[in-house]
């Protein structure tokens, strides 16, 4: 293999990094034992890149690369992985080596590190830490998982209203302790309660004499420790905010979330729901292993096995029915596949509005009564459109009018499943996007199947 690598770094060029080519040559180097050759192949990679080839390869390749790049690996890198590699891959790192990069990192990716690791492994890097920092991470674990407590970053700039713009300016360039980044100076009184925020960029374009009490922004958007970082990144999105002071029980400022957190909180919100519409389970990732996605995915099709039942069922009561007219069996697939594919769509705007909030008590009912009118308009189209080709096909008015009716009916049940369905599930405290399409399904075939089959009993015989 040919490898156009930059002669001065020998690091691959950014249009060839993680190209299959290059992959191959690091697998083919760690099968080969060629230790320097994997860490001139990965010296200046990213780490996001790093984390990608980490978690694009096999789980012995991943343990022989940890290995070998050893003390030398990128500490950013370990906020990067997935979760479920990431899982993986620490317990090979030793302590020390994670120990330094919770110093490194910011306080919210050093928690992203450590919060799934059990306590004396905590406690084991904790304590090679420095103690700000350890205290930093220690805080935030404190508080719940997946709220706005563990997605905060701690070290913030903070300064009296009192303060000039000199002051606050000169204070930035001299003290040493403060974040490599940051989007906004948060302003507080001397019991540390946040009063408003200043964007950087006004303090840098107004002049040295100027108070900051009087160029701030008051009354900020304040995020509640414990808030869910699903509402957190709704209020980001709601209020277009770039960063939020996080305050605790006491009101007092405790940290700040910035956008890319919240970016990242609305990648994963995302991800599972779409996972959870398809039933597979919220953590499933494509690192992991044969036995792992098997047992996440069993119990959903278990589920889907007994509607199948329930749906079977309901055809064995009409069996004669069918025996007597086999076009009833070729043609009730098509109402139960129509009013599956017309409650999907519902389904699908219906856990979408419920995440971002767009579908409130307020206007429920108004959804629910647009989504039956769909339901309707759309069921007399097919239904006409249905008994027509039903009626020629099989030479018969009457089945063609027995299958307009029921792809009429089953399309306005279908269409009232969609949205009635994850709003029952809400209220009960369900999530809508886990459960919500084995039940969609299972009311579209049974009402499809039972109102074919039972209109055509009643109809035609």
């Amino acid at each position: 293999m040919t490898d156009s690598l930059n002669p001065a770094t020998d690091t691959p060029p950014p249009t060839e990094i993680l190209t299959p080519d290059y992959i191959r040559g690091v697998i083919d180097a760690l099968d080969r034992g060629d230790e320097s050759t994997v860490r001139q192949k990965t010296a200046g990679l990213h780490a996001a890149d790093l984390a990608d080839l980490i978690s694009l390869i096999r789980p012995d390749e991943r343990r022989e690369l940890v290995d070998v790049l050893g003390a030398s690996l990128d500490p950013n890198m370990l906020s990067e992985l997935e979760e479920g590699v990431r899982d993986e891959v620490l317990p090979l790192i030793k302590p020390e080596i994670i120990a330094r990069a919770v110093e490194v990192l910011d306080s919210d990716d050093a928690v992203y590190l450590l919060e799934d690791l059990d306590e004396p492994r905590q406690r084991e890097i904790l304590s090679q830490v420095q103690d700000t920092d350890r205290a930093a991470v220690e805080y935030s674990l404190q508080y719940p998982e997946n709220s706005a407590g563990r997605l905060m970053q701690r070290q913030i700039i903070t300064v009296p209203p009192f303060w000039t713009v000199g002051q606050t300016i000169d204070y930035m360039r001299e003290t040493e302790d403060l974040p490599d980044e940051f989007l906004h100076v948060f302003v507080v009184d001397p019991a540390f309660h946040p009063l408003g925020t200043v964007p950087t960029s006004r303090i840098l374009r107004t002049k040295r004499p100027a108070r900051i009490g009087d160029i701030m922004e008051a009354d900020p958007i304040l995020i509640p420790a414990e808030m869910d970082e699903e509402e957190v990144a709704y209020q980001f999105e709601q209020y277009h905010l770039y960063s939020a002071p996080v305050i605790d029980e006491n009101q007092r400022l405790c940290g700040m979330i910035t956008v890319d957190d919240v970016v990242g909180v609305i990648q994963e919100t995302n991800e599972a729901d779409i996972l959870q519409l398809g039933g597979v389970n919220e953590e499933a990732e494509v690192s992991d292993t044969v036995l792992t996605t098997t047992r996440r995915r069993f119990s959903w099709l278990f589920v889907n096995l007994l509607t199948a039942i329930l749906a079977s069922v309901v055809i064995a009561f009409f069996d004669a029915t069918i025996q007597e007219l086999v076009a009833l069996a070729v043609l009730m697939p098509i109402v139960a596949s129509m009013g599956g594919n017309a409650g999907t769509q519902t389904l699908t705007i219906a856990v979408r509005a419920l995440a971002t909030k767009e579908l409130t008590p307020t206007n429920t009912f108004r959804v629910i009564g647009r989504e039956a009118t769909v339901g309707l308009l759309n069921g007399v189209m097919f239904a006409v459109l249905m008994g027509i080709v039903g009626g020629v096909w099989f030479q018969s008015v009457d089945l063609g009018f027995v299958l307009a009716a029921a792809m009429l009916i089953n399309l306005i049940f279908a269409g009232l499943a969609g949205i009635l369905i994850p709003l029952s599930l809400q209220r009960m405290g369900i999530d809508p996007a886990v459960a919500s399409t084995v039940f969609v399904t299972t009311v579209t075939d049974v009402v499809g199947f039972f109102v074919f089959l039972g209109l055509a009993a009643w109809y035609l015989f």
